[in-house]
C-alpha cells in the first residue's frame, strides 16, 4: 500500500483538536505526527509528545537540509514544520500519520505528496459562532481575540483548496463526518 498521510486544518476554536483526539482514540492505524517548532515549551508540554521543540538554530539548519514536508512562520517568529522523519517513522510502523497543522502547511504537505494526502478544512458554522467559543475559553484578551478572528477569516478564504469541508456546528456529528471521510480515503 502506497504511504498515505491525514491532513486536518482549521481556524483556532473550530474544534480541530477535538475532533483529531477523538479520530485518534477511534482509528487505531492512525498517529500523531509531532510538529517540530521554534517556540518554547508550555507548561506541561514534553519535548518529543507535545512538539520536537528546537532552537531557531537547529530548525533553520533542517530547513537547509530539506528534512521538512513543509515548514510555516505562524506567528511572528515562530516557526513550525512537519519533519520527514517524523513521517517516515510513522509509516515504518504501517501507521497512517495525522498531520494536524495551520492552513498553508497543509496545502504544502497537500503539494508534497499528492493524492497521497487527504486534506480536510474544518469549519466553524459562522464567524459569529468562532467568536463564542474562543470568548468562552476564557484564555483570550481582546486584542487576542481580535488577530485570531482576523486570521479565521484569512485562513476560510483558503478553504475551498481542500479536499474536504466540515462544518463544526455539532461536535459529534462532525467526528462522524471525518471519520467517514478517512475510512472512504484508507480504502
Amino acid at each position: 500500500m502506497a504511504n498515505k498521510i491525514i491532513i486536518i486544518t482549521a481556524p483556532s476554536g473550530a474544534g480541530k483538536t477535538s475532533i483529531v483526539k477523538q479520530m485518534l482514540k477511534d482509528m487505531p492505524q492512525l498517529e500523531f505526527s509531532i510538529s517540530a517548532t521554534t517556540r518554547e515549551a508550555r507548561e506541561n508540554e514534553v519535548d518529543g509528545k507535545d512538539y520536537y521543540f528546537l532552537t531557531k538554530e537547529d530548525f533553520h539548519e533542517k530547513i537547509e537540509a530539506q528534512a521538512f514536508a513543509e515548514v510555516e512562520m505562524v506567528y511572528a517568529g515562530k516557526y513550525y514544520g512537519t519533519l520527514k522523519s517524523e513521517l517516515e517513522r510513522i509509516w515504518a510502523n504501517e501507521r497512517v500519520p495525522m498531520v494536524d497543522i495551520d492552513v498553508k502547511g497543509a496545502l504544502s504537505i497537500k503539494e508534497h505528496y499528492g493524492d497521497g494526502a487527504l486534506t480536510i478544512f474544518i469549519q466553524p458554522p459562522s464567524m459569529e459562532a468562532l467568536r463564542k467559543r474562543l470568548s468562552e475559553r476564557g484564555t483570550e484578551t481582546q486584542a487576542s481575540l481580535d488577530e485570531r478572528l482576523g486570521k479565521a477569516k484569512y485562513e476560510l478564504s483558503f478553504s475551498k483548496q481542500f479536499d474536504e469541508i466540515v462544518i463544526n456546528d455539532t461536535l459529534e456529528i462532525a467526528q462522524a463526518e471525518v471519520k467517514a471521510l478517512i475510512d472512504t480515503f484508507l480504502k
